[in-house]
C-alpha cells in the first residue's frame, strides 16, 4: 500500500492507476490530496511529471506498446486538468493582471505539450495570466497572438532537437515585435546551450526555473536591431543544412534503394518493414539536419544512441544503423560538415554502449 502522505506515495499510487487505465482513481488521487495536506505546485512537479517521464521510460523500454504510452499520458493529462479546477477559483483575467501576462506555447511542429502545460499551471498557480496555446503553434500566428495579447513574455517549449530550427524562427519573429522569449524543454540541451546559440533571451530547465525567471524581471533585446540567422549560427553560410533539408526525400528514397543493393535480404521485406526502415531513414536524415543547422555533433550521436537503446529493447542489432550511416556518406562526398557528422555518429554507435533501458520503475 502506497503511502498517500508522500510525494513519492502518491507517485506510486497514481503510476498503479494511470498505467492500469483507471483515470477516476488518478483523479481522484490528485484531488484528494490537493484538498488535504498537499500544494498543488508539489502535485504537478513532484508528482505528475515524474510519472509521464516514466511513461516514456516504459515506451522506451517496450514495456508500453505506443497505444498504451497515448492512453497513459491521456489520462495524465486530464488529471492536470482536473486539478487545475478543483481548487478555489482564479481572478478572472478580465479584472486581475496579477503579476502580469504571459504566453506558453509550444515550437511549430512540436506536439508533446505536457511539459509546456505544467508550466502554464505553475505559472497561474504563481498569481501570472496566461495563455496557454497547447502544442504546435505555426510562428505567424503565434506573433499574432503576441500582437493582440500584448504579452510581457513568451515561454517557448520543444522537446524534439529536430525543431530547433522552427524554434530559431519563432525566437527571431517574436523579438522582434518587441517580446522576450524564455525558452525550455529537451530540446534545448540539458545546459540551455541551444537556447542561447539560438538567441533566446532566457532560459530555464522547469517550470520552478522559468517562474523564478519571470519574478526577477525578465527583458528583451531591442526590437528595432534585426538580425538574420546566420548572425547566430555562422556556419549556416555553407549551405550544407539547406541543401540536405531540400533533398530530403530523395535522399530516403535514394539510400532504400541502395539498401536493397548492399543487403539482398531487404529485397524481401514486407511492406510493413520497408515503411518502417523508411520512416527510421528519414528520422536519421532529419537529426544529421538539425545537427548540421546547430554545428553540434551530440544532437545526432545522442540521437543514434538512443535509438539504439530502442531498437535493442526490440530485439533488432544496433548494426543496422551503421549500415545506413554508410550508405548515406556515400551519397553525400561534397558535404565536408555533414561527412564529419556521419562518421562521428558511425563511431558513437560503434564505441559506445547503447543507453541502457531503465529498470522497471525507474526513470531515465
Amino acid at each position: 500500500m502506497s503511502d498517500l502522505t508522500t510525494p513519492a506515495g502518491l507517485r506510486d499510487a497514481l503510476w498503479q492507476a494511470v498505467a492500469g487505465g483507471d483515470e477516476y482513481t488518478a483523479v481522484a488521487l490528485v484531488q484528494e490530496a490537493s484538498a488535504g495536506h498537499v500544494d498543488d505546485e508539489t502535485l504537478l512537479l513532484d508528482v505528475i511529471a515524474p510519472v509521464q517521464e516514466r511513461i516514456g521510460t516504459e515506451w522506451a523500454a517496450d514495456r508500453l506498446t505506443v497505444a498504451q504510452e497515448h492512453a497513459a499520458t491521456a489520462i495524465n493529462e486530464r488529471v492536470v486538468a482536473a486539478l487545475a479546477h478543483h481548487g478555489p477559483a482564479a481572478p478572472r483575467p478580465a479584472t486581475a493582471r496579477g503579476r502580469g501576462r504571459v504566453t506558453v506555447g509550444c515550437v511549430d511542429g512540436e506536439w508533446h505539450a505536457f511539459p509546456a502545460r505544467l508550466v502554464a499551471e505553475v505559472l497561474r498557480l504563481r498569481g501570472w495570466r496566461v495563455d496557454y496555446l497547447g502544442a504546435q503553434t505555426p510562428t505567424p500566428h503565434l506573433v499574432a497572438h503576441l500582437h493582440h495579447t500584448h504579452t510581457d513574455a513568451l515561454l517557448l517549449s520543444g522537446s524534439l532537437p529536430t525543431h530547433l530550427p522552427a524554434a530559431h524562427a519563432a525566437i527571431t519573429a517574436c523579438q522582434a515585435v518587441g517580446v522576450p522569449v524564455l525558452a525550455g524543454g529537451r530540446a534545448f540541451g540539458p545546459d540551455g546551450r541551444h537556447a542561447r546559440a539560438l538567441g533566446a533571451d532566457g532560459w530555464a530547465a522547469d517550470a520552478r526555473g522559468a517562474a523564478g525567471i519571470l519574478e526577477k524581471g525578465f527583458s528583451g533585446p531591442d526590437p528595432s536591431v534585426s538580425r538574420q540567422a546566420v548572425d547566430d549560427l555562422p556556419h549556416l553560410a555553407d549551405q550544407e543544412y539547406t541543401l540536405i533539408v531540400r533533398s530530403r526525400a530523395q535522399l530516403v528514397k535514394q539510400t532504400l534503394v541502395d539498401l536493397e543493393d548492399a543487403f539482398p535480404a531487404a529485397r524481401h521485406y514486407s511492406d510493413a518493414q520497408r515503411e518502417r526502415t523508411a520512416e527510421d531513414l528519414a528520422h536519421i536524415v532529419d537529426f544529421l539536419a538539425t545537427a548540421l543547422y546547430m554545428d553540434d555533433a551530440e544532437v545526432f550521436t545522442d540521437f543514434l544512441t538512443w535509438t539504439a537503446g530502442i531498437l535493442q529493447a526490440r530485439g533488432v542489432p544496433a548494426r543496422s544503423l551503421t549500415a545506413g550511416l554508410g550508405l548515406l556518406a556515400g551519397r553525400l562526398r561534397d558535404f565536408p560538415r555533414t561527412l564529419r557528422l556521419l562518421h562521428e555518429g558511425t563511431e558513437a554507435v560503434r564505441d559506445h554502449p547503447a543507453h541502457p533501458v531503465p529498470e522497471a520503475g525507474t526513470h531515465a
